[in-house]
């Protein structure tokens, strides 16, 4: 785990004990990575973090990508988290313990923003994209062996656009195919310290009316809760 200094502009030193080196990220071909090696452990900054992230989206996303200053918070806020600072982290009230649940309008940029994050990850924590959509599609061709495929497998996943998908049938079986997978995902946490990311733009009662009370309570206990302003616009324009 690295700290990353509050002055975002500055270069600072790990604080962790681990000793991290260069092979544990890869980056793109021609974007230099975000970080500086000396001693072998990687010195983080916020600008060349920004930068390789934007870089690295115009890359999968096209020239049209790039960062907005008005998401400042939130971009340091997920940085911190993805490259384990703890003292940073707990000043911005986020717990490693915990996976990140990032909310907000539809086209703020919240699926862009995880899928580009997830490189700063360790790979101990890097995360797998998985549209809800195509988990429910998936439910309609091989049934309930996909909750079990999501909910208990011991890997990290990150959860697009909870709220998206529609209740899905396997064989006129109707089943709230997420809300399962949330449940068995909730158990993971609990007795694995496995944790769980997601992307919605619904809030705490929409996702109580679709997914049940129960899976309201347990969100609590599994996410960070990070939320774009409700009148950021639509990026996608």
């Amino acid at each position: 785990m690295t700290d990353f200094t509050q002055n975002k502009t500055k270069t600072i030193q790990s604080l962790s004990n681990r000793r991290t080196t260069s092979k544990h990220m890869k980056p793109s071909i021609n974007i230099p990575p975000p970080f500086e090696i000396i001693d072998n452990v990687r010195h983080y900054n916020f600008r060349k973090c920004c930068n390789y992230i934007t870089a690295l989206g115009k890359q999968k996303f096209g020239d049209q990508f790039k960062l907005y200053n008005s998401d400042r918070d939130i971009l340091y806020k997920l940085m911190v988290y993805a490259i384990g600072d703890q003292e940073a982290c707990a000043e911005q009230g986020l717990d490693l313990s915990k996976g990140i649940l990032l909310n907000g309008p539809i086209g703020c940029g919240k699926t862009s923003l995880m899928t580009l994050i997830r490189t700063l990850h360790d790979p101990a924590t890097r995360y797998v994209m998985k549209s809800t959509r195509d988990i429910a599609s998936e439910f309609n061709l091989d049934g309930f062996m996909v909750i079990h495929k999501y909910g208990k497998q011991h890997k990290i996943f990150c959860f697009d656009d909870l709220g998206a998908e529609n209740n899905t049938k396997y064989y006129g079986t109707e089943c709230n195919t997420i809300s399962e997978i949330l449940l068995y995902r909730y158990d993971l946490l609990m007795h694995y310290g496995i944790i769980t990311h997601a992307t919605t733009n619904l809030n705490a009662d929409e996702l109580e009316k679709l997914y049940g009370n129960r899976v309201r309570s347990r969100l609590r206990s599994m996410f960070n809760l990070i939320t774009f302003e409700k009148n950021v616009g639509d990026k996608r324009l």
